[in-house]
């Protein structure tokens, strides 16, 4: 199965947009995809979610529209059928724009440079930054895969700020001790540890357990 094509068969739960007023009856976790490269991480995440009956409040990024259309076969469409939620990066008026929002917390996958210089900075200026800033001010978790290098010195700048805030800067390093059969397997182990930092269990994932013994 090719992991950058969308021949699987997708869950398909229609996006909604919310109005805020329900008592959540599951979890919820926000989503945020933005433009750097590896957007299959964030579509592997959702489909992680889904599969752990998360509810799903999912932010696309412009530049991560055009990334998926570029890495993947997905469509845009496809992705945000999957969420519970959607909601606009200008939408700073969401209900998740709030810290009256109860959610675990805000993953945000895969995270650019600039997204992480606006969280760092505190420049809510998108409703991607306003969720983190929330989340963070809430003490809630936030979980950013970073996704360049090298690193300048303001990038780990930014990641320092970003850490003592209280956020978590998990750039998606390949676990070579699973040896992978192939990319799928690198990005679905990337996939299940991020979601290890929201306390949630993903079914098969491989975790390292010593040396193996012939």
């Amino acid at each position: 199965m090719d992991l950058f094509t969308s021949s699987l068969n997708l869950p398909t739960a229609p996006a909604k947009q919310t109005n805020g007023k329900s008592t959540p009856s599951r979890p919820r976790i926000i989503v945020a995809i933005t433009g750097a490269t590896g957007s299959i991480l964030g579509i592997q995440a959702i489909l992680a979610l889904r599969r752990l009956n998360i509810e799903i409040h999912l932010i696309i990024s412009k530049w991560a529209e055009a990334t998926i259309k570029y890495e993947t076969d997905y469509t845009v469409s496809n992705i945000r059928a999957l969420a519970d939620h959607v909601y606009t990066p200008t939408d700073l008026a969401a209900p998740i724009a709030s810290g009256s929002f109860r959610v675990l917390g805000m993953l945000i996958v895969p995270c650019s440079v600039k997204t992480l210089a606006s969280i760092s900075s505190g420049i809510c200026d998108d409703l991607i930054s306003r969720a983190a800033d929330v989340v963070l001010k809430e003490r809630k978790r936030l979980v950013l895969a970073v996704r360049e290098t090298p690193l300048s010195t303001i990038h780990l700048q930014n990641m320092l700020a970003v850490t003592q805030a209280g956020g978590v800067v998990f750039p998606p390093v390949p676990a070579f001790y699973i040896r992978p059969d192939g990319v799928g397997d690198l990005v679905e182990h990337s996939v299940g540890r991020m979601l290890d930092l929201f306390g949630l269990d993903v079914e098969g994932l491989e975790r390292w357990e010593g040396w193996k013994r012939d």
